[in-house]
Formats: structure tokens, sequence, C-alpha cells
């Protein structure tokens, strides 16, 4: 672990709690926690990417076991997604040190930009469960996108829960609160498949991890117990808040590297 001063750590396990809530609420929590380790001296990127996985795991198994007591979220479709996912993780986290991000941050601004704009300009979208499909028909679909989002979070991370709110809202017809409660569980598992290869490869940073996923930990129980209160329209607030967020920061990141 870096020699770390307190004020350091302390703003790591702050970054960390709020992550813990905006995670919970509606994905993104990345965002916040990633760019934080990044900052850190003496962290590499992979290091930054593995830490991040071992705090998020901690707080999306929180978040996951409260939707689930309080929402019920249907798991024929949570189980072949989060296994998908999981897969998808474990491949794109091999990936993580051999492909540079700027590869995909102008593709997923793109993406981010008419996701934010169809959302604003579809007010009813995701108010209600409409499903699109059903049997096996749904359950494929899910597991693709489980599959694609893993790969992503493996790869890269930030965002990761706030585009499978956006692909189970959009494409498979779900309330932004189910959507949620969903999102939690396959999260967990793409951080879970993330893990499988960093924690052999040493690529954790152990006591930094676990201090900032203690936070995260409170974070994610705070942030579920309000989403279910405060139902699908809180959420969905939230999600544009937080996709536009993504949107300043990649593109920030996009600007400055075409300047650089």
């Amino acid at each position: 672990m870096p020699d770390l001063d307190v004020l350091t750590i302390v703003l790591l396990v702050l970054a960390g709690l709020t992550a813990g809530w905006v995670d919970a609420v509606v994905g993104g929590g990345g965002l916040i926690q990633l760019p934080a380790l990044l900052l850190v001296p003496g962290i590499s990127p992979v290091q930054a990417l593995a830490t991040n996985k071992l705090a998020s795991i901690m707080g999306t198994s929180t978040s996951a076991i409260t939707y689930y007591r309080r929402v019920g979220p249907d798991l024929t479709t949570a189980g072949p997604m989060a296994l998908a996912a999981l897969t998808g993780a474990f491949g794109g986290a091999a990936l993580a040190a051999q492909l540079p991000a700027e590869l995909f941050t102008p593709i997923i601004l793109v993406v981010l930009i008419a996701v934010a704009t169809y959302t604003v300009l579809k007010p009813r979208l995701g108010a209600q469960t409409d499903l699109r499909w059903e049997g096996n028909r749904h359950r494929w679909t899910a597991a693709g996108i489980g599959l694609v989002i893993g790969a992503y979070d493996g790869l890269l991370g930030p965002g990761t829960g706030t585009f499978l709110v956006i692909a189970l809202v959009s494409v498979l017809g779900y309330a932004f609160l189910p959507a949620s409660a969903l999102a939690k569980i396959v999260n967990f598992a793409t951080n879970l498949g993330a893990l499988l290869f960093f924690v052999p490869h040493g690529a954790v940073i152990w006591g930094l991890g676990l201090a900032m996923g203690a936070a995260n930990l409170v974070g994610a129980y705070v942030g579920a117990r309000m989403a279910v209160a405060k139902g699908s329209g809180f959420v969905r607030v939230i999600f544009v808040v937080v996709v536009g967020a993504l949107i300043v920061k990649l593109g920030y990141d996009v600007v400055r590297d075409w300047t650089a």
C-alpha cells in the first residue's frame, strides 16, 4: 500500500461513501471512486481499477440485498444476466492492461448523449414496467446485455451501473426502480468477475480497498433504502444527473486527449 497521509485517506473514504450512495440509487459510483484512486501518487491504473472493484463489491452486495428484500427483483432475469456479466467482466479485466481507454471514450460519450436526450424527451420512460418480450427472448436479451456491459466493467468500469439501468429501462422495458434493483445484482457479478482476475495477479491494494469498501457499504445501504422509499421518479432524476456528470467527465477526457 502506498504511504498515504491521513487527509488523503479521509478524502478517499468520503469518495467511497458518496460513490456507494450514487451507485445504489442509479449506478455510476465509479465515476467518483475510480478518479479519486487514480489521483493517488504511486498507484498504477490497474491497481486503481482493481482496488475500486474491491470497494465497489462491498457496496453492491449491500444494495443488492436491500433491493432484493424490499423490491423483489425478477431472479429469472437477474440470474442469466449476472452470469453472462461475470464472464464478460473477467474477459474485460484480462484486457484492462492492454487496451487504451481512449479507444472507447468517444463512442461511450456519443451513446450517453443520445441516452440523456432520449430520457429527457420521454418523461414517461421508466415510469412503469412494460416488458418488450417474455420467456427465452427476454432472458437471452438480458444475458447479451450482461455480457457486453460486464466486459466494459472489467475493462474500464465507471458508469457500469448506469449503463445497466439504461439497458434495462430502454431495451427490456423495466421501470427505473426495478431496473436499479436488477442492476445491483448484475453489478455485483461484474465486480466479482473482475476481482477473479485481479486478485490472483496481485493488483488489489487491500488496506485501502477495504477502508473505502466499508464506506461504500454504508453509502449503498442508505442509497438503496432512499431509492425504494422514493420510487422510480426519484431514481429517474438521479439517473439524469449522473448521466449528465458522465457526459461532462468523458467530454473533458476526449477534449484533453485531442489537445494533448
